[in-house]
């Protein structure tokens, strides 16, 4: 290959530039970005930068005297993708033209219809989501967050430990239900009632109110919680609008195989835009997590420079962590395909618990809470059994 073309300038993009030139390739490399910023860490964004405690050097990925001979084209967007050709277009009108392509363009924040154009509304995705509502946390006030998953959660965490008052609405009964399953979704959960933040379950969001800035968020049972700053924090989508018409099968996200590879040849998909198929679960699914965007580059990276010629192994197992009022959560495997959950070990109340899934008695997910020892033992036992 004399050229390989990186589409997404994020740790999925990074990772795959990096295993490139890790695995021997010698060729031009292009990374293609949106955002202005060489690549950055995302998780620090609802916790440590959003109260000030880490600074924006602080989240470059890329130590100093890293060279990848990389070609950097930042601040541009893909827009479109040939696929027999292997042209990716850009806004600019301009094009690369490749003999590989990584597409590596993540995903973005889902937000609510109708909020356009108000202000003290924000999704928290990029670095320059972090930075405007940093700056708006640091007024205080009264904050809302629409979604009780991670980053709502984080984000609640942060804005308490600042002094916000605030409250989380969740539409579920249970928020982290999908991720960690009914009986510990609520027990991590509980960390906000614990700690004086109000936690409002069940209850769809009907709207917001407010002239040109939010002043209130309307529940569908006709309830208004007072609100000078609003999160929305309802998911992500997968960054994949721009491969319309590229011929690439799509779903939720870009259908790749075991290693990465998409229906198109020369082209494999990584990160939070990238569908792999799970051996193990016999099915796709997207792995929207830091350690997932870090490690299957390298597999992706094999099959693209091997053409296909490497038979696939298995992906590991997802890992993911949290860190919420000063409680260390991590998370291995998959809860949804558990039968039982068992806490083997700490006590809910001392939010020490670790906690295993299984399914017809053999373990498929972990879950630590402060108890980052054992967790990282039963991690490695799934791995090895994975």
């Amino acid at each position: 290959m004399r050229t390989v073309a990186v589409v997404g300038a994020s740790l999925a993009g990074l990772s795959a530039a990096r295993s490139l030139r890790k695995q021997g390739y010698d060729g031009r490399l292009v990374v293609i970005g949106d955002e202005l910023h060489r690549p950055y860490d995302r998780p620090p964004l609802s916790k440590e930068f959003l109260s000030g405690s880490l600074a924006e050097a602080d989240l470059a990925l890329e130590p100093d005297g890293e060279d990848l001979r990389v070609q950097w084209l930042l601040g541009v967007r893909a827009v479109g993708l040939d696929g027999p050709q292997r042209a990716v277009r850009l806004a600019d009108g301009s094009e690369v033209r490749a003999d590989g392509v990584v597409i590596a363009t993540g995903a973005a924040a889902r937000t609510l219809p109708g909020t356009d154009g108000l202000t003290g509304v924000h999704t928290l995705r990029t670095l320059d989501d972090a930075r405007a509502l940093r700056d708006e946390l640091a007024l205080g006030g009264r904050l809302v967050v629409i979604g009780g998953g991670f980053i709502g959660a984080e984000v609640a965490s942060t804005a308490y430990a600042l002094g916000l008052d605030v409250t989380v609405v969740e539409a579920a009964p249970t928020p982290l239900a999908g991720p960690l399953g009914e009986t510990m979704g609520g027990i991590v959960s509980a960390l906000h009632t614990d700690h004086g933040v109000r936690l409002l379950c069940g209850v769809g969001v009907k709207g917001l109110s407010g002239r040109s800035r939010v002043d209130a968020v309307l529940l569908e049972d006709g309830r208004s919680i007072p609100a000078d700053i609003v999160v929305v924090g309802v998911g992500a989508r997968p960054c994949v609008e721009w491969l319309a018409g590229s011929g690439i099968a799509l779903a939720d996200g870009v259908t790749c195989g075991a290693d990465g590879r998409t229906s198109l040849a020369g082209v494999v998909a990584v990160g939070d835009c990238a569908s792999w198929y799970d051996p193990r679960a016999g099915l796709h699914r997207r792995v929207e997590h830091w350690t997932g965007a870090r490690e299957r580059p390298d597999a992706a990276v094999t099959a693209l420079l091997a053409g296909g010629a490497v038979e696939p192994g298995a992906p590991r197992p997802p890992y993911f962590w949290s860190d919420q009022y000063g409680v260390k959560i991590q998370f291995a495997g998959h809860a949804a395909g558990a039968d039982s959950v068992t806490i083997e070990e700490g006590a809910r109340d001392d939010h020490n618990v670790l906690a295993v899934y299984r399914r017809s008695g053999h373990p498929v997910a972990v879950l630590g809470m402060n108890q980052p020892r054992l967790f990282t033992r039963w991690r490695k036992q799934l791995a090895a059994a994975a």
